[in-house]
């Protein structure tokens, strides 16, 4: 971990954003859910990022949930908020709305579809992170984006006082280090699978999909990590690994951390926006194979798991359409 403190937590859930069966934001249900994952051990919470569906929010949507987190944390979790925009003047502007709402931080995901040179990206963190006083935690995630940020890039972005962080989902764990020894820059385990490995070479946390469903369980491997307890963390890494399949791996997370949330009664539906849809037949009955798997995880009944293959079918169309502005 590095050397500066951490304003960010060490356990920060990447939050679904429970919708009701027509596909609006079911509001009490995020008020329950942020509750229920501060209570569990989350650190903070990262709202309308890709696992809280961003692409299809409104921007509204988007300061609302940081309102509506943010009154709910009442100081007990940090509130960042995500997803950004690959046009640089409406992420400025969102990120100007967020830190007005209350965020505690800001993730800002690599510029997408548009491709741009290192020299593009560098500008656009830059012009990002100048909009606001808040903490800046970099999105380093090719396989969606479609560009990495180079380690040149991040040498760079580093200077940067508001930029803080960096959440890896690119997994080049070489890179990670090399990064880690000359910069100040903070690592947050950005792939699920990895979280085990990206804190034991010094990241300082996780941001995770799967924490959704067992922040808890994530803590224990932090906490044990702290206190140089491998044993201890290496056996909860081993426990949630089927339930990290059954999430991360048939589906997109978001898609199946509902499925699952929904089937544990944690959220009043499994809906999602197209174009996502929920699991197909096929899709559904490997999740529940992977959930099968599980075994003894504290925080984590399975006697109650009900899921709804029905609930989560196709996708809805919301009332109002996110757009660019």
């Amino acid at each position: 971990m590095s050397a500066q403190e951490n304003p960010f937590g060490q356990v920060l859930v990447a939050m679904v954003t429970p919708f009701t069966a027509d596909g609006e934001v079911d509001w009490p249900g995020v008020e329950r859910l942020t509750d229920d994952l501060i209570s569990n051990g989350a650190d903070g919470i990262v709202v309308s990022g890709t696992t809280g569906e961003t692409s299809t929010l409104t921007d509204p949507e988007k300061l609302k949930l940081v309102e509506v987190t943010k009154s709910v944390s009442s100081g007990r979790a940090k509130i960042i908020t995500g997803g950004g925009s690959n046009e640089t003047a409406h992420a400025m502007q969102l990120a100007q709305q967020s830190e007005k709402a209350g965020a505690d931080g800001n993730l800002v995901v690599t510029p997408y579809y548009n491709k741009p040179t290192q020299a593009g990206i560098l500008t656009h963190f830059r012009m990002i992170a100048d909009a606001t006083d808040l903490p800046v935690i970099l999105y380093d995630i090719p396989g969606r984006t479609g560009v990495p940020i180079r380690y040149e890039t991040l040498l760079r972005l580093a200077k940067h006082p508001n930029i803080l962080a960096v959440k890896d989902a690119k997994g080049d764990f070489s890179e990670v280090s090399r990064v880690m020894n000359q910069t100040d820059l903070m690592y947050f385990s950005g792939d699920d699978a990895n979280v085990l490995p990206h804190l034991s070479i010094g990241a300082a946390g996780l941001i995770g999909v799967t924490a959704n469903i067992v922040p808890g369980a994530y803590r224990t491997i932090i906490d044990a990590v702290n206190r140089g307890d491998l044993p201890a963390a290496t056996a909860m890494h081993q426990a949630l690994e089927p339930l990290v399949r059954a999430v991360m791996t048939h589906v997109p997370g978001t898609v199946a951390a509902k499925y699952v949330l929904h089937g544990l009664g944690r959220i009043a539906s499994p809906r999602v926006r197209l174009p996502l849809v929920g699991p197909e037949e096929w899709e559904a009955a490997d999740i529940e194979n992977e959930i099968d798997l599980v075994r003894s995880i504290p925080g984590l009944d399975l006697s109650r798991f009900r899921p709804d293959r029905n609930a989560a079918a196709g996708g809805a169309l919301p009332k109002v359409a996110g757009t660019t502005r």
